[in-house]
């Protein structure tokens, strides 16, 4: 029976007292760690897998924490941290309270640099390196960054920086040929043809921006990793490793499916098959009514088209791209190229539907206002993942749209309340629409039950801009709500004995707000409660207030939302419940008024 190496591991160090011969037992037994852990608690599963060899050859060889290391998004970062001291820990990964599913500063002193989007590795361990020189310290600095991100135009803006520097920066390209689906791209083109021999030495991009080129190797294979890496610590100036690895490394069904395995859930670690859900009755996720919506509009409209940056499965896109491949496209991890492009053909009549997680739109800001909002073109916005969404944690939840959107000029924001809203808002925006619009919808899954019978087959309702709706009657309270969370409303309000006093208003649209009804609002109640699943500070209560104030009302308001502070990773329930947004937690402040 083969010794038990990990169990002795507690960090690089303790990794260091090992034989090369003995790394491939290692790799075996903390593939079957990670395996069996994320199988129960689930997690991002392929990623890490995929660089177990890497991840040990890189602490095997570097002096690490002193050696600066850092990993590119960071789903590929379990490995790590269970070799980092974290092993006995590491059941708790993405659990409230627990370790994040990410490196993060503040969690250990090997994890150098906070991540989660993409692309930003090259330009923090360059920073890193640079410092290092200016302080006289002997560090080495190490990004290890994947194909799909090495795409995004940060990832060549650090390339082309690092290239005129001596810095000591190495750089390793993760090449598996996926991100969470697969790579686009003219790069992802040249990089194969790389790895197949075909592609002359001479006309190497990355030796062309002045770096040590060496590779491609093959990532599972130590005593390759280890001599390159070795060789590499002597060589001065920024150099560039290029792996070879595959996504799902060790289990079959991870290698077999790397998109599904990216992250399964639960599944059987002994088969690797996945815990099927019964989906029969449970109601539609919110991105499928986008996909299949999307599909049901451009079948009658051919000036539709659908963009995503690197999100076809997650976003649903991926309906659109079966069905009409020639007006659906996924650019890569590439944000900002995404809302200028979806600009470009705004000019020239086309209906464009940008489909973009919350959290990514961030990095495209300026796009948003520079390129669509100030030219005042009629791009449609749709911000999947919006508000809490959950284990992914502080990176991901999309709760500050709302407030970096309401500032633009131009810009109408709306927020269903369910499926058939976000049904409704897409049709109405594709008949066209005189300003850009950004329709955000949450993670997961919508309030119906049964889809094509409430919801599919039903007709198309063209949605009034800027109207808001009375959903309860009340006469001593005012609750406006903005999107799905105003279900939790709902669900509050019939738990409390005051249920009579409450009146409950669903905003949807955020811009511009129904100031007509805002008034008779006004007018009738004292006291007037908003809630959002957002950020509280500039957000739909903000611009509540801010009517008040201009309107000269001295109404008693209440806002609620996401308070002040980056907010953690857990379960929604439980992050909502923290906020104090929860059904229970606004059935408590109802009843207290």
């Amino acid at each position: 029976m083969a010794a038990n190496l990990l169990q002795n591991i507690k960090t690089p160090a303790d990794l260091r007292k090992l034989g090369i011969s003995q790394l491939p037992e290692l790799a075996k037994e903390l593939r079957a760690f990670i395996i069996d852990v994320v199988s129960v608690k689930e997690g991002h599963l392929g990623a890490s897998l995929g660089v177990v060899e890497l991840t040990i050859a890189l602490h095997y060889v570097f002096d690490t924490p002193n050696d600066l290391l850092v990993w590119d998004v960071g789903h590929q970062a379990y490995g790590h941290k269970i070799l980092t001291e974290r092993k006995d820990r590491f059941h708790t990964n993405r659990q409230l309270g627990g370790i994040s599913g990410f490196p993060k500063r503040s969690e250990s002193v090997y994890d150098t640099f906070g991540v989660g989007h993409s692309s930003t590795s090259i330009s923090a361990a360059l920073g890193m390196a640079i410092a290092s020189q200016l302080k006289g310290e002997d560090k080495h600095h190490i990004a290890v960054i994947g194909d799909a991100s090495i795409a995004s135009g940060m990832a060549f803006e650090g390339l082309n920086h690092a290239g005129v520097t001596d810095a000591n920066l190495l750089v390793i390209l993760n090449d598996n040929a996926i991100g969470i689906d697969p790579s686009v791209g003219a790069l992802k083109n040249y990089l194969t043809t790389v790895k197949e021999g075909k592609n002359p030495k001479q006309n190497n991009m990355i030796k062309s921006l002045n770096f040590d080129y060496s590779g491609p190797i093959d990532g599972h294979d130590f005593e390759a990793l280890i001599f390159e890496m070795e060789r590499l610590k002597n060589v001065k100036g920024p150099k560039f490793l290029h792996i070879i690895t595959t996504k799902g490394k060790g289990l079959q069904q991870a290698e077999e499916d790397q998109v599904r395995y990216h992250a399964p859930g639960k599944f059987n670690a002994a088969t690797g098959e996945i815990h099927s859900k019964s989906e029969a009755h449970l109601p539609a996720k919110f991105q499928d009514v986008f996909g299949w919506t999307l599909v049901e509009l451009a079948t009658k409209n051919p000036k539709i088209i659908g963009i995503t940056p690197a999100m076809p499965s997650g976003s649903s896109l991926k309906f659109m791209m079966e069905a009409f491949p020639d007006r659906a496209f996924d650019v890569g991890i590439a944000e900002q190229h995404a809302v200028t492009l979806a600009a470009g053909m705004a000019t020239q009549g086309m209906v464009v539907f940008c489909n973009i997680y919350s959290t990514f739109l961030q990095r495209a800001y300026d796009q948003v206002i520079h390129d669509v909002a100030l030219q005042d073109l009629p791009v449609i916005f749709c911000l999947d993942r919006a508000g809490l969404v959950g284990e992914d944690g502080a990176t991901h939840h999309g709760v500050y749209d709302l407030a970096y959107l309401r500032c633009i000029p131009n810009m109408i924001i709306y927020a269903p309340k369910d499926e058939i809203d976000l049904r409704n808002i897409l049709y109405t925006a594709s008949l066209g629409l005189n300003h850009p619009i950004a329709i955000r919808y949450p993670r997961g899954r919508g309030k119906y039950l049964n889809y094509e019978l409430q919801i599919a087959n039903s007709e198309f309702q063209n949605i009034e801009i800027g109207k808001a709706h009375l959903l309860k009657s009340g006469t001593k309270i005012a609750v406006l709500s903005t999107g799905f969370i105003g279900n939790n409303v709902t669900l509050a309000i019939q738990k409390i004995a005051n249920r009579n006093e409450i009146a409950h208003y669903d905003f949807g649209f955020v811009k511009p707000l129904d100031e007509t009804l805002l008034h008779e609002i006004f007018a009738k109640f004292e006291t007037l409660i908003t809630i959002e699943d957002g950020v509280i500070n500039g957000g739909f209560g903000s611009a509540v207030v801010e009517f008040a104030s201009k309107n000269k009302y001295s109404t008693t308001i209440k806002t609620l939302g996401i308070p002040d502070v980056f907010i953690e990773h857990g379960t929604v329930a439980a992050l909502q419940k923290i906020c104090g947004i929860d059904v229970d937690s606004l059935a408590s402040v109802l009843s207290s008024l």
